[in-house]
């Protein structure tokens, strides 16, 4: 596996075809065809491979949760794009959080407090 299979370059590369696809032909492309039908859609699919990563994860092989995991970050990455968010902004906003307890990241999200 190459060094650039291990990195958030993987998730970018996936996130810039599918800003390309999504203009694409809805016959031709799973991408277009999604984003075609809206957000709502879009949403549906990631709750869909939620719980198909969760189940995976009870009663399956770990194969079976690295193939899981990977539709969830496909259909997150999609729902990302349908609403205007950058990969970066998320890796910018784990890199804000690091150091942090979980317990007190909660805790200023529900002040709504800036973490």
């Amino acid at each position: 596996m190459a060094a650039s299979q291990n990195t958030s370059e993987v998730l970018e590369r996936l996130f810039a075809l599918i800003l390309e696809r999504r203009n694409a032909s809805a016959e031709e492309s799973y991408t277009a065809k999604l984003m075609a039908r809206g957000r709502g859609k879009i949403c549906q699919k990631l709750g869909e491979e939620a719980v198909e990563t969760v189940v995976a994860a009870l009663a399956e092989t770990p194969d079976d949760v690295t193939a899981e995991s990977a539709d969830l970050l496909y259909h997150l990455l999609v729902l990302w794009a349908e609403t205007g968010v950058n990969p970066e902004d998320v890796w910018a906003e784990l890199a804000r959080r690091e150091g942090m307890s979980g317990i007190e990241a909660k805790r200023l999200k529900k002040k709504k407090v800036p973490i």
